[in-house]
């Protein structure tokens, strides 16, 4: 059993996000809010100076991302757990923030009571993850990722942006393809925004029509 209250840091450069993460945990009072942080550089900069016994860490932040800081983190503090909160459910980012050290995953779209049940599971040592993440992380085990020679060729898109492409060239809405995958809204949106900044485009036809000429679907 772990001691209360438990102090958090929340790393998060959303500010819709983090407030919306700040009222989950509110409805909980052994869970202490000790600070939050725009990027990986600031949560470093402030940690030390705090008695942290977790992190909440979004991955895609401006500067320094989640995945990065977790590394220094657990260089510089492997007492403090690192429970990655984020919109990404690609085997990209699952197996780099599991090499980074994370000690959880989590999905953003996780209930207040996931959320929080998830926070003492992970003090308790155990590695909490959203339903699907771990399935994912059991066929990363069987099927582990192999580095890319034609990166550049593929624009750097993960496994799953090219799944979402397919599914945009065969003309399913956003709600479809989230629901085609088993993902929420949100997370189509934030993969669809990133395949745009990768291909440098601003609309889901000059997207699939790259993505074509390119033989990627």
């Amino acid at each position: 059993m772990h001691k209360t209250p438990i102090t958090i840091a929340i790393a998060e450069d959303n500010r819709f996000a983090l407030k919306a993460c700040l009222s989950k945990l509110s409805f909980y009072s052994d869970l202490v809010i000790s600070m939050t942080a725009f990027n990986g550089q600031e949560l470093l900069a402030q940690i030390s100076k705090k008695q942290i016994d977790l992190i909440l860490m979004d991955i895609q932040m401006p500067g320094m991302n989640g995945i990065e800081t977790t590394v220094l983190i657990k260089r510089q503090h492997p007492q403090i757990k690192v429970l990655m909160l984020t919109n990404f459910d690609d085997d990209e980012n699952i197996f780099k923030a599991i090499m980074a050290g994370a000690d959880g995953y989590l999905l953003k779209e996780e209930t207040a009571e996931n959320l929080r049940n998830s926070i003492v599971e992970t003090l308790a040592g155990g590695a909490s993850m959203s339903a699907g993440i771990a399935t994912r992380v059991l066929d990363l085990l069987r099927n582990p990722l192999q580095p890319k020679a034609d990166d550049m060729q593929n624009y750097g898109l993960t496994k799953r942006e090219v799944e979402l492409l397919a599914l945009m060239k065969n003309g399913l809405s956003y709600d479809q393809i989230a629901t085609s995958l088993f993902i929420s809204y949100g997370t189509v949106r934030k993969h669809i925004e990133n395949i745009y900044r990768k291909l440098k485009v601003n609309s889901k036809m000059s997207a699939v029509d790259i993505a074509s000429k390119n033989k990627l679907i």
